[in-house]
């Protein structure tokens, strides 16, 4: 990394360099820009991949964490950071221009800090109602109910998008309209089961033909980032569950590296064993679903309930260890809640030959039908390069050839230990990413076998502080969950509660990219795009 240094003191000299276990660099707010876009077009290796992106309160500056890296090698990660002490009027510089997946997230920090960010096109707060008072992830924040009732007046949609631009003569407020006022729109959710949540899709027609899609969320926001600022770190472990409750246990995992990396504590090998065997049952439960349910979507019922025969044996082997089936609350902070029960390794075992002989039927069943094919193959196309920008991982950004799986490229716990191949294909369709999630199940099975019969002896936990305070610094952890990198990013000041939290949404970035791989194709083929996909709601929703 001495070269990229050499790189950001010869583009920003001012530029303040740090480095405690990856690079951190703080740079003014109109240095960023400039910064940012020498980085990505650095030639050696591009920093094209933005991971994610955190609005902040520092008390004496409102700003933003940018965590960017290489699509080309993801272990290389810098943090980009800049600020404002303006209050009253903060203004960012936009990098909607370097990386897509900034427009979504600059708007989300605009509605949560009242950052704007200057370029970019559409300042529409993101979650919140457009009438919402107050920026509620700053430390001032009036949590006064009264500030905003529930109102049958109130204005959650606007259908002109605010910006700031700049002019030759200087800044300048516009006024840009989503749609165009002969467009024909029709409504997508949010009561709609197809989108797999309360998600809300305005789309705009030409004919049968898609034109432009406005994504809206914010149905089902349930403020867990905020939070957490007043929960200790075992309590938060109960809230992760419910981000993406489809890959739970997973979630739950990272914000226990995370915490366990900055608080140094060991966990034991016997529960490294566990929690990975666990997260790959939890994978497959995920990519049951997401097969079933986009099965469903193009019409063939059976599939699904194929696809939940399988689910139930691990549905079964969770509730017999832990006592859950959906949200399982087994992991915690240095280890696992309770040790394995006595039938747990020849429960797995037993199901893996099952689910085997399932992925051949499954296979037999829909893959190769000739209409489910029509409606996949050259549907929905996402580029290599949009799939980078935009931050699509998971499943889905290895369909476009983007090699992303966290397992492989930043590995954890004792994935280094476990052969398995990272499912990439080239194809960038519909079609692609269905395949990838029935050869990831089949993946996930190698790794279980490579462990179950080698979970050693020893303790499960260890045993931590009853009330945990964590050094002060910033602590980030990426994991492999079911739709892609799942982030957690942690900053304390040394108490027993975060001072900032974030969670990284891979669903964000797959629901973000939606009007563009959509745009040109059939309404009709809207539902398996989206399918293929496999957005969950809540995890955009946090």
């Amino acid at each position: 990394m001495e070269n990229i240094k050499k790189i950001i003191v010869e583009t920003v000299p001012e530029a303040v360099i740090e480095e405690d276990g990856r690079l951190t660099v703080t740079v003014e707010p109109d240095k960023l820009h400039r910064l940012a876009i020498t980085l990505r077009h650095y030639e050696e290796f591009p920093f094209d991949y933005l991971a994610m992106l955190t609005g902040m309160d520092w008390g004496e500056k409102l700003g933003v964490n940018y965590l960017i890296a290489p699509s080309k090698d993801l272990s290389k990660v810098i943090v980009l950071r800049t600020g404002t002490t303006e209050r009253e009027n903060p203004l960012l510089y936009s990098v909607t221009d370097i990386w897509e997946t900034a427009h979504l997230n600059e708007r989300e920090v605009y509605g949560m800090f009242g950052i704007r960010f200057i370029n970019n096109p559409d300042m529409r707060r993101f979650f919140l109602n457009a009438d919402w008072k107050g920026f509620p992830l700053r430390k001032d924040y009036d949590t006064n109910p009264e500030l905003n009732p529930l109102s049958a007046e109130s204005k959650p949609i606007i259908d002109i998008a605010p910006c700031i631009v700049e002019t030759p003569d200087g800044l300048k407020e516009e006024e840009r309209h989503i749609f165009e006022d002969e467009d024909y729109i029709i409504n997508i959710g949010p009561q709609h089961p197809s989108t797999h949540g309360v998600m809300h899709f305005r789309v705009a027609l030409d004919g049968e033909m898609v034109k432009k899609i406005d994504v809206h969320s914010g149905y089902i926001h349930r403020g867990i980032e905020k939070i957490s600022e007043k929960m200790s770190y075992p309590q938060i472990l109960h809230l992760t569950d419910r981000l993406d409750y489809l890959s739970s246990n997973i979630n739950r995992h990272a914000l226990c590296l995370c915490v366990e990396k900055a608080g140094e504590i060991e966990v034991p090998e016997r529960a490294q064993y566990i929690r990975i065997i666990m997260d790959e049952l939890n994978r497959i439960d995920s990519h049951l679903v997401a097969w079933g349910t986009m099965c469903m979507d193009l019409g063939a019922t059976t599939a699904f309930i194929y696809g939940m025969r399988e689910r139930e044996d691990i549905l079964k082997i969770f509730e017999k260890t832990t006592g859950g089936r959906l949200i399982i609350n087994y992991n915690v902070i240095g280890g696992v809640m309770f040790d394995i029960q006595p039938d747990f390794q020849k429960d797995v075992k037993a199901f893996i030959p099952v689910m085997r002989k399932a992925l051949k039927e499954y296979h037999r069943l829909f893959s190769g039908n000739v209409i489910a094919v029509g409606r996949m193959k050259n549907i929905g196309i996402l580029t290599y390069e949009s799939a980078v920008s935009y931050a699509v991982t998971g499943p889905a950004g290895r369909g476009s050839g983007f090699a992303c799986d966290v397992r492989k490229h930043a590995p954890y716990s004792l994935y280094n230990k476990v052969a398995f191949k990272e499912i990439v294909r080239v194809e960038g369709d519909t079609y692609a990413r269905y395949l990838n999630r029935l050869d990831e199940i089949e993946e996930s099975l190698k790794i279980i076998e490579q462990l179950i019969d080698n979970i050693p002896e020893g303790e499960y936990v260890t045993k931590t502080k009853p009330v945990l305070k964590l050094p002060e610094g910033e602590f980030y952890q990426r994991v492999e969950a079911g739709r892609g990198e799942f982030g957690v990013y942690i900053n304390s000041h040394g108490d027993k509660s975060p001072y900032r939290l974030k969670f990284r949404s891979p669903s964000m970035a797959a629901v973000s990219v939606m009007p563009l791989i959509c745009k040109d194709e059939k309404i009709s083929d809207f539902i398996g795009i989206g399918g293929s996909m496999d957005y969950v709601i809540p995890d955009i929703d946090r």
